[in-house]
């Protein structure tokens, strides 16, 4: 290669000439001309990202000019510098229909969208998706970004909140902010317009997942739920939620590799905090999984999902809550309904430790030094616990009621 060049000229570049081999004129920040020996003068521009080299083209000059080349180099370097992978966000804007410099609003969201939400559950990044499709591409995509206002973003809310989606505005003007800051951070817009509106709708009103506490009442959906007619893994799923009191989208995906039935135990990585979390096996839901290992040990997921032979999917998140509406109980149980449940009366009738029930709710339990708890601690402790509570509704599902909890105490 010839001699770097620290900064290029509008004459250096129209005068360089092709030679036998290919040429290259360097610009500086990672820019520089590749001058082929057919006469093609292409803009590169090289950078590396997490300890890795990345090299883009900029295209051929002179449809793309120095300050052009220059415009977007720059553009690019403050995206490297932000932790973002400019092949990302020129993959987002092809998909846009859109150029790499553009900076309408829907190339910039669906940038943000392919570069931030990547270590989202599928799940979820599909629903934020959905609400940039649904709700505010169609009102503000084809607007350039610095023309966007408060009152444009305010009217694109309110269009949701008037259809009753309450929680989805909020959740959309949540991923506005999200998407204008990233546009300030990459360069293309100086402040974030949502910052505005803050306070804008009304504050969310506390929910409760339906949960049935009344011990006669519990007992009563206990001995129902022994007679489920369904298929053996959604009615091992149904009876093993109360006995475990896990999240339900933890329990359907439960895997038999991370399952060890000689120690009683099940061990996995918790969805929300990605640490750690060992959950005790009472003497019932040992049997339950010898019983349903047979028919699906042999796959990935304890509960498969019927409609994939190869078992490469778990149990549909409605399966339980489906059960659980067959069985004449669609709005006063819910699968999450169980941690409730536990919570409540393990603390106010088998008066179990507060730390050790937010340790099985894989909840962030501290000492008094305020110093993080291990999740997989107490687990000695934990399963004395909760085989207490398995023999508290084996009593409350034999009639027994209040007796049940002052025998287990």
């Amino acid at each position: 290669m010839p001699k770097r060049v620290v900064e290029l000229t509008d004459v250096e570049v129209k005068r360089a000439r092709p030679g036998e081999k290919t040429k290259y004129l360097f610009d500086g920040g990672g820019l520089y001309l590749e001058i082929f020996p057919d006469g093609t003068r292409r803009w590169r521009f090289r950078y590396r990202l997490h300890g890795k080299a990345h090299l883009l083209s900029l295209g051929n000059y002179p449809g793309v000019s120095l300050n052009e080349a220059r415009t977007t180099r720059e553009m690019m370097r403050k995206q490297v510098r932000a932790g973002i992978d400019p092949a990302a966000t020129r993959k987002a804007g092809r998909a846009a229909g859109q150029t790499v410099a553009g900076d309408s609003f829907e190339v910039i969201a669906r940038e943000w969208f392919e570069t931030k939400t990547v270590g989202m559950v599928a799940g979820h990044r599909k629903r934020v998706m959905d609400r940039l499709e649904k709700d505010l591409l169609p009102w503000l995509g084809s607007r350039h970004m610095v023309e966007i206002t408060p009152p444009d973003l305010l009217t694109t809310i309110r269009r949701i909140e008037a259809r009753g989606a309450v929680e989805t505005a909020r959740r959309a003007l949540g991923d506005l902010s999200r998407i204008f800051r990233y546009a300030v951070a990459t360069g293309r817009i100086p402040s974030d317009p949502s910052r505005d509106l803050r306070g804008a709708l009304p504050p969310p009103q506390e929910k409760h997942f339906a949960a049935i506490t009344d011990q006669k009442a519990l007992g009563t959906l206990l001995q129902t739920m022994e007679g489920y007619r369904g298929t053996l893994p959604v009615k091992v799923a149904l009876l093993l939620a109360p006995l475990l009191v896990v999240r339900p989208g933890e329990l359907r995906k439960m895997e038999w590799t991370d399952v060890n039935l000689e120690a009683a135990e099940w061990r996995f990585t918790v969805t929300k905090t990605k640490t750690l979390h060992c959950v005790p096996l009472c003497r019932r839901a040992v049997d339950l999984l010898r019983e349903l290992h047979p028919l699906t040990g042999r796959g990935r997921f304890v509960f498969p999902n019927p409609r994939t032979p190869d078992g490469s999917r778990p149990m549909s998140e409605n399966a339980v809550v489906a059960a659980l509406a067959n069985l004449g109980y669609k709005w006063a149980m819910t699968g999450h309904g169980w941690r409730a449940v536990f919570r409540t009366l393990g603390d106010e009738v088998l008066r179990f430790r507060p730390d050790l029930i937010e340790a099985q709710l894989a909840h962030t339990v501290r000492d008094p030094n305020g110093r993080a708890y291990n999740r997989t601690s107490f687990i000695e402790d934990r399963r004395e616990m909760m085989q207490r509570w398995a023999d508290y509704l084996d009593g409350l599902r034999a009639g027994q009621g209040d007796q049940a909890g002052r025998r287990t105490a």
